[in-house]
C-alpha cells in the first residue's frame, strides 16, 4: 500500500513539472481540432439538409 502511495505522490510531482509550453501546445492543438471540427460540421449540416429537401421535393412531387 505504501508503495502504490509512494508511485502515485512520485506520478504527480513528475506531471507538476511539466513546462508551460507544453500545456500551451496542446491547447492550441486541442483549439486546431474544435476549429476543423466545427467547420466540417457545418459544411455537413447544409449537405445533409440540402439532400433531406431534395428527397421531400421528389417525394412531394410524385405523391401527387
Amino acid at each position: 500500500m505504501n508503495n502504490l502511495i509512494g508511485k502515485l505522490s512520485l506520478t504527480i510531482r513528475n506531471l507538476s513539472r511539466d513546462d508551460g509550453q507544453d500545456l500551451v501546445e496542446y491547447a492550441l492543438v486541442v483549439a486546431l481540432i474544435a476549429f476543423g471540427a466545427t467547420a466540417t460540421m457545418q459544411s455537413l449540416a447544409s449537405s445533409i439538409s440540402l439532400a433531406f429537401s431534395n428527397m421531400a421535393a421528389s417525394l412531394t412531387s410524385n405523391i401527387t
